[in-house]
């Protein structure tokens, strides 16, 4: 009859397995989610510019039709690159910097305390595509394709020694 520790090592076995198949999920997810968003909100910026350059000079940010348009190009084309996963961890570094504008311009006045911060969708937009940038695309992607088409392959994330 098996004992408790041997039950909890099976499960354990498991689970890893599990884990170890659905890898390729959560950046795959990450990505597309991330990426259909931003590709969104980029093509209305693109589409409706003059609302967004009103927008931008009401809170008083410096240039405003100029700061619009990079806005509105960084979140369309690095979308869309992210979507994709094409050079996806370059594309998340215009959308982390648009994204902390967004916080400390026209979220600024919602922060009151750190969980305001939090709670925030640009916040965790950061969070996603902080995430993304650091591990990548995933095995189902462009950046993955190609790597593996040149040789050099995307580095795994290394495991750390389980107790």
């Amino acid at each position: 009859m098996p004992t408790l520790p041997d039950r909890a090592a099976r499960l354990r076995r498991l689970v890893r397995s599990v884990s170890d198949r659905l890898r390729w999920l959560p950046p795959t997810v990450a990505r597309l989610t991330i990426g259909l968003v931003f590709l969104q909100t980029g093509w209305g910026k693109v589409t409706n510019i003059q609302k967004v350059v009103g927008f931008f000079t009401e809170l008083g940010i410096p240039a405003p039709e100029l700061q619009a348009r990079l806005a509105a190009s960084a979140e369309l084309v690095c979308g869309s690159l992210i979507l994709i996963g094409l050079f996806t961890r370059v594309a998340t570094l215009p959308l982390i910097v648009t994204m902390t504008v967004a916080i400390l311009t026209a979220r600024r006045g919602d922060i009151h305390e750190l969980t305001d911060l939090l709670g925030m969708e640009e916040y965790l937009f950061i969070v996603a595509l902080l995430w993304l940038g650091a591990y990548g695309a995933g095995p189902l992607s462009l950046d993955a394709l190609f790597a593996r088409r040149l040789g050099s392959g995307e580095r795994p994330v290394a495991r750390t020694a389980e107790a």
